[in-house]
């Protein structure tokens, strides 16, 4: 609109402005007294009026057309540059300006990148969940094989290592399962009022903590308990899983014999750090570090780790409740914190 008016008001003050000053010309000119000169001036006026309305309609039409072309040349590109992205390719476009077309393209930019990671997160997924299970598939098929066959007999022995690849496959798809069901939640936060409910944090830290007391003795590792005493709002289950994920994980790989947790008010949240001494995280994998299927261990042996899903599990269920995962990383010793709002700070 703003173009069209101001394409119109250009023609309108060029045509109006030239005829008046081209009149002018004439009647200084022509000096006009009778009739004859009255037809003389109204020709010549007509036949200028006639040319200058072609010049105005003519400058007129590429003024408008440069406009238009600034504005859909871009909008050009971002359509091309969807339909590569509906075929897989993620490609950013150079910002044109700092107008709303700008703001059209870096938004575009922004989803094009999430979508890229989206689509590598999967491909990844994909990978890793049939590298997780392929093992223990491939172990109870040849076993099976040689039984149904004859090679070998059953023994105890046997049956249990059956029974253990058995398990890690139940376990690794019980995660999954519990993945999905805190991404469904956090997608559908109505969801919120029926699981949240005012908790004892200390208490149900203390008592998850008690746990770990067998593991804790077997592997010989201290464990110190700093907690303040505090409520918040959240679901009992979730934050139990939450600690226990991350218990799990320093116990996994702990290297030093000792493990720190501690609890304190911060702000309106109550915040949680597990600290530990392990084998050391680079700077650049400390943000993937919560991401799912991911391990330090880029050949995921069995005996360096786990099924890389408890610390993204951990991340749904804290990010549910509204609150933030991190991690802080000083060569071999890492601090895994999570904050959950306190009561007081939620409308109940």
């Amino acid at each position: 609109m703003f173009v069209n008016l101001l394409t119109i008001g250009l023609v309108i003050w060029f045509t109006g402005v030239s005829v008046k000053d081209f009149a002018c010309l004439l009647v200084d000119q022509y000096q006009i007294v009778g009739a004859a000169k009255s037809r003389i001036f109204d020709q010549t006026l007509q036949v200028y009026l006639f040319r200058v309305s072609l010049l105005a309609i003519l400058l007129a039409g590429i003024f408008y057309y440069y406009l238009v072309k600034k504005l859909l040349l871009p909008l050009q590109r971002l359509g091309v540059s969807t339909k590569k992205m509906a075929q897989g390719e993620y490609s950013p476009l150079p910002i044109p300006s700092q107008d709303e077309i700008g703001e059209l393209t870096a938004d575009f930019n922004h989803l094009s990148s999430k979508l890229k990671q989206v689509e590598n997160l999967r491909q990844k997924m994909v990978s890793d969940i049939a590298h997780e299970l392929r093992t223990p598939l491939s172990n109870i098929n040849g076993y099976l094989e040689a039984l149904s066959s004859g090679v070998i007999r059953g023994n105890q022995e046997l049956y249990r290592s059956l029974h253990e690849e058995s398990l890690r496959m139940s376990g690794l798809v019980e995660q999954l399962h519990q993945l999905n069901v805190w991404e469904s939640k956090k997608l559908f936060k109505q969801q919120m009022a029926i699981d949240m409910k005012k908790i004892s944090i200390d208490s149900l830290i203390e008592t998850t903590i008690k746990g770990f007391d067998l593991e804790f003795q077997d592997k010989k590792i201290n464990c110190e308990v700093d907690v303040q005493a505090a409520h918040v709002i959240g679901a009992r289950d979730g934050l139990k899983q939450v600690l226990t994920n991350l218990i799990s994980n320093a116990i996994h790989y702990d290297q030093g014999g000792w493990v720190i947790i501690e609890g304190k008010k911060d702000g309106q949240f109550y915040k949680i750090l597990i600290t530990n001494q392990g084998q050391p995280i680079p700077d650049d994998q400390a943000d993937e570090i919560f991401e799912r299927f991911y391990r330090l261990d880029p050949s995921r042996q069995r005996a360096t780790g786990g099924s890389g899903l408890g610390l993204a599990i951990a991340k749904e269920i804290v990010e549910h409740h509204g609150g933030q995962v991190g991690l802080i990383s000083k060569g071999n010793k890492h601090s895994f914190w999570f904050t959950v709002p306190l009561a007081a700070s939620i409308d109940e």
